[in-house]
């Protein structure tokens, strides 16, 4: 029998009348506010030139790692699902068995984030009105192939549809921004995407190629990029053109939160460019290449966000076939606190530094994250990122970081997602959540209604904005 698919108004409320009505309240004053999303993966191309979406499985199933890791921890081949998306070769038929395969195995989703998301695009997007399963797989996907065959489920069209104001691509240091560049200089369309630095590769000394990367960015700039010093000019040069094509931060992610000047960074440097540098010199100069960064920061302004901690491609054959970002990325231990410490003494309170930390270490928001952003001006606390952007560890964050960090020191809600059409869905289950813990802080006579109402609009309307100073 085929099961209904529907959005109860109340989930992800609680289930005591009292607090569930004041969530209910504070919830209903911001649902339908603007979105904000100023980090995330969207490729710009899709808004620059309004590529229409092909299929339901390249758009919501092929590119999104959450998903996939699941069935492929019940043996699913990743192939059979699309990945790497776009790749060539993959048939329409093919695109619909995977799309099967998905509601074959929807029953995996219970009590996880993925289900919230993907029942609220199927609803509320596309109005699919029953339960994925092997029964209704070929109806949901050609109830979706219609829709997105419309003008009306374009990128541009669901920029709009989604009431999304601002929005961050993430970049690689030598790209053009063209793309950009033709949004920016389109008077019809009025949505912002801004560009955002993403230099990880050019900060590896360790990696391959490498040295051919050193090149490219000697090329791009004209630097003399086989100094230490040309390093440094080359990487000012090129985050002074992201700025000036409407950058507003830079993105980071290592396996670690150590940033710390190198005394001999100029001979460490000559040895990384020949291939003759350790691996502990290659480790201590990325780390001395953040530290520049974050220096760097103090000086244009750009915020700098850092996710730490995640061993990538942790299965190499899965690496190997299909690439990175396919859900082969698990979390890592560490810490903040003696990482951070030579870059804070140095920027923590200049009034033009400010540093976003995230990672996926529950006790390390509450132990460090939380209490560093407390006392430092420049440090602010990164929502919950990857492995705990689901509803019990938002709600852990939350309660863990405020009483240290106080909401004014997070960082407002961060999609940081691939899947278009997963962020409006991300965004209520953040908004949702957050009328939860006021509505509780309320009933506990810890605050007063007037202050939560406060509280929620500036969580949702403001604090992205302030935090990566997006109007100036």
């Amino acid at each position: 029998m085929t099961a209904p698919l529907t959005l109860n108004p109340d989930r992800l409320f609680p289930a005591e009348p009292q607090t569930r009505a004041v969530a209910r309240r504070l919830y209903d004053q911001v649902k339908d506010l603007p979105i904000v999303s100023p980090h995330g993966h969207v490729p710009p191309v899709w808004i620059a030139d309004d590529v229409p979406f092909s299929d339901p499985t390249s758009l919501l199933l092929s590119p999104d790692h959450y998903v996939n890791r699941i069935m492929h921890g019940q043996g699913v081949d990743l192939a059979d699902l699309g990945v790497p998306p776009g790749r060539d070769g993959f048939t329409a038929e093919q695109a619909r068995n995977a799309w099967r395969i998905f509601c074959e195995h929807w029953h995996l989703y219970r009590g996880t984030p993925m289900k919230f998301w993907m029942e609220s695009e199927l609803v509320d997007i596309f109005g699919v009105d029953v339960r994925p399963s092997a029964e209704t797989a070929d109806q949901i996907y050609d109830a979706i192939s219609a829709k997105l065959a419309t003008d009306a489920f374009r990128p541009r069209a669901l920029m709009d549809t989604f009431n999304i104001t601002f929005i961050a691509t993430t970049d690689d240091p030598l790209d053009d921004l063209s793309h950009h560049a033709k949004i920016r200089d389109d008077a019809s369309f009025t949505r912002e995407v801004r560009p955002t630095f993403r230099p990880d590769k050019y900060l590896e000394p360790g990696r391959e190629g490498w040295g051919d990367l050193m090149d490219a960015l000697a090329a791009a700039t004209g630097e003399d990029t086989g100094t230490f010093a040309g390093w440094v000019a080359a990487m000012e040069n090129r985050r002074a053109f992201f700025k000036e094509n409407g950058a507003v931060s830079t993105d980071h992610a290592h396996t670690d939160m150590y940033m710390a000047p190198l005394d001999d960074a100029e001979a460490v440097y000559a040895r990384a460019r020949r291939g003759e540098a350790s691996p502990e010199e290659n480790l201590a100069l990325r780390r001395a290449f953040m530290f520049e960064q974050c220096r760097m920061a103090s000086e244009d302004g750009l915020v700098l966000t850092y996710h730490a901690a995640v061993h990538r491609n942790h299965h190499q054959p899965t690496f190997e076939r299909f690439g990175a970002d396919v859900g082969g990325d698990i979390p890592m231990a560490y810490n903040v606190v003696e990482p951070l410490e030579p870059v804070l003494n140095a920027f923590g309170t200049h009034p033009n530094f400010r540093i976003v930390l995230f990672g996926m270490d529950e006790t390390v928001y509450s132990r460090e994250i939380g209490p560093l952003a407390g006392f430092y001006p420049s440090v602010y606390v990164g929502v919950p990122w990857w492995f705990i952007d689901a509803p019990d560890a938002i709600r852990r964050w939350r309660k863990a970081v405020t009483e240290y960090g106080t909401f004014y020191k997070s960082s407002g809600f961060i999609d940081d997602t691939r899947a278009f059409l997963s962020i409006p869905a991300r965004h209520d289950m953040s908004r949702r959540l957050d009328a939860v813990h006021l509505a509780e802080l309320v009933v506990e006579h810890r605050l007063e209604i007037d202050e939560a109402e406060e509280v929620v609009h500036t969580l949702v309307a403001d604090q992205a904005r302030e935090v990566f100073k997006i109007d100036g």
